[in-house]
Parts: C-alpha cells; sequence; structure tokens
C-alpha cells in the first residue's frame, strides 16, 4: 500500500527484479474529502 505513486514504481521495481509479479493494482479513497488515493498492489513470489 503506497500513498505516494513515485515511491510505489520505486518499490515495485525493486520487487519486481527480486523475484515478484503484480498480479492486481486497486486505488482506494481511504480519506474522502481529500486529494489523496491509496495504491494497494497484490504481488505473489514468481515461481522458477
Amino acid at each position: 500500500m503506497s500513498c505516494d505513486s513515485a515511491t510505489l514504481a520505486r518499490d515495485l521495481k525493486v520487487l519486481c527484479d527480486g523475484g515478484y509479479e503484480v498480479r492486481r493494482v486497486r486505488a482506494v479513497d481511504q480519506f474522502g474529502g481529500s486529494v489523496h488515493v491509496e495504491s494497494v498492489v497484490l504481488m505473489s513470489k514468481v515461481e522458477k
């Protein structure tokens, strides 16, 4: 879960390079009435 898309992209690159894959991504508005939106990412370990 992340509220900053730039750090999410950075962290996802590290995780994907480390053997994980992105399965699903969802935006969640946890703070209605504000401009903030959280990103929730489901990842799985890639079987080799």
